[in-house]
């Protein structure tokens, strides 16, 4: 009896599972949005995070039920966009920026404008990222992802309605916060992209118990923790870049004098 050797083809409700995901990340992020226009910021805030959960599982997923697509990749990317670019803007506008200033005055079209800054910014950082994929360097991502940028901005505010801080009193430090995480998603800042880690079947030891010191610290105090991570990330990239650029500069001042040597 001859035994069929061919490659077997992933089962079709494969495809599903995925795309799935995806959407649950899509209506985690509209909801989001409905929250922020509700007047509950806690609600829109961990409904950024949960996208950000499952943004983070649905590509995973695929790979390792062989069920990528160019369609799961345009769908993805449609839905980072609601969840990481409009859904952010709207609520940091609702929660803080809508009260810039009286109303037709230049302080309150900051306050839009610097809204839809950081979700013009999410767009083209999403475009950019698409078009590069195939070139771009694995370890590192070109600018802050668009989930790492809202989530250092939900958690932000998250952590502000936790301790009773009321928004009017930072809502100029809010703008400034939304327009520097915009400029940093389109800038040619680096940052740590994990990738080799989750593309790994195996961990470091030391990973997995830092995994359970942030779970621990999360049950204690979800946005003081969401918010030291965010802050830290953010900061990681600047570091890591003036880091590389330094050396590089080093490099080029010893070539040169070995040159004229």
């Amino acid at each position: 009896m001859s035994q069929d050797n061919s490659p077997q083809r992933p089962v079709r409700g494969a495809f599903l599972l995925p795309n799935a995901l995806t959407t649950g990340a899509l209506m985690a992020g509209f909801y989001a949005i409905v929250a922020a226009i509700g007047d509950q910021p806690v609600a829109a805030c961990v409904a950024v995070v949960i996208a950000g959960l499952l943004d983070g599982v649905d590509g995973r997923v695929a790979r390792l039920t062989n069920t990528q697509s160019e369609f799961g990749v345009q769908y993805d990317s449609l839905s980072d966009m609601v969840s990481f670019g409009v859904a952010p803007a709207v609520l940091v506008f609702a929660w803080a920026l809508n009260g810039l200033g009286e109303p037709e005055t230049v302080a309150d079209k900051l306050g839009w404008l610097g809204a839809f800054f950081y979700a013009a910014c999410a767009a083209l950082r999403l475009a950019r990222f698409n078009t590069q994929a195939g070139v771009a360097e694995k370890a590192y991502f070109q600018g802050l992802a668009s989930p790492a940028a809202a989530g250092t901005l939900v958690s932000t505010i998250w952590f502000c309605v936790s301790r009773d801080i009321d928004p009017d009193r930072i809502a100029w430090l809010m703008l400034i916060l939304t327009v520097s995480l915009g400029t940093l998603m389109v800038s040619r800042v680096r940052y740590y992209s994990f990738k080799s880690l989750a593309a790994s079947d195996r961990v470091p030891f030391a990973s997995i118990f830092l995994l359970l010191v942030v779970i621990v610290l999360l049950a204690v105090d979800p946005p003081a923790v969401l918010f030291t991570i965010g802050i830290v990330y953010v900061l990681s990239g600047l570091l890591l870049t003036a880091r590389g650029r330094y050396a590089q500069r080093r490099r080029r001042r010893r070539e040169g004098r070995d040159g004229t040597a």
